[in-house]
């Protein structure tokens, strides 16, 4: 019983401790990007291909939501996200039994979205400044908080092929 306890209390360390970083190294780079980029900068980091501004995003992913009322904005993108980020931190830690990928890839969403919620409350508005540009592929500018929320999802994709894969390999040696 107490290995048990000691398990449970060392993987929701381990949870909290993810969450924390991805959460860290985002307000890290948006407090770095504020005190030290102009808003009409565009830095050059890889050429013409990776570049870095400064940009404020009052709505959602590529500024969906921007033109929305006030009241309909926060609704779905301040309230709804508290209430997912709460649920999906509490079935986190309190389902034992879920798949490795899965736990990593809801700690890098959650903690993406912690802090994309942090800036939304504190500032307003969501600062952005990372911006890929490989002519056919372009993405809009973005922030470490996206990067965590794709990759979490990604990994999340992975699992369920995984399981997917699996399931239909059970179900066809059956």
């Amino acid at each position: 019983m107490r290995k048990l306890r000691i398990k449970t209390l060392s993987r929701s360390i381990f949870i909290l401790l993810l969450v924390a970083l991805n959460i860290g190294c985002d307000q890290l780079s948006k407090s770095i990007v504020r005190q030290e980029v102009s808003y009409n900068d565009n830095i050059k980091i890889f050429s013409d291909h990776f570049t870095l501004m400064k940009v404020e995003n009052t709505g959602a992913f590529l500024s969906l939501g921007s033109a929305l009322p006030t009241s309909i904005k926060f609704l779905f993108l301040t309230l709804f996200p508290i209430l997912a980020i709460a649920l999906a931190t509490y079935w986190l830690l309190v389902k034992t039994r879920v798949p490795y990928l899965i736990v990593i890839g809801s700690c890098f969403l959650i903690g993406g979205g912690i802090g994309n919620l942090f800036d939304r409350l504190l500032y307003g508005s969501v600062t952005d400044f990372l911006h890929i540009d490989f002519g056919v592929f372009q993405t809009g500018v973005f922030n470490l908080a996206d990067v965590s929320i794709m990759f979490g999802m990604t990994l999340i994709v992975i699992q369920a092929y995984i399981l997917n894969n699996l399931n239909r390999s059970q179900l066809v040696d059956h």
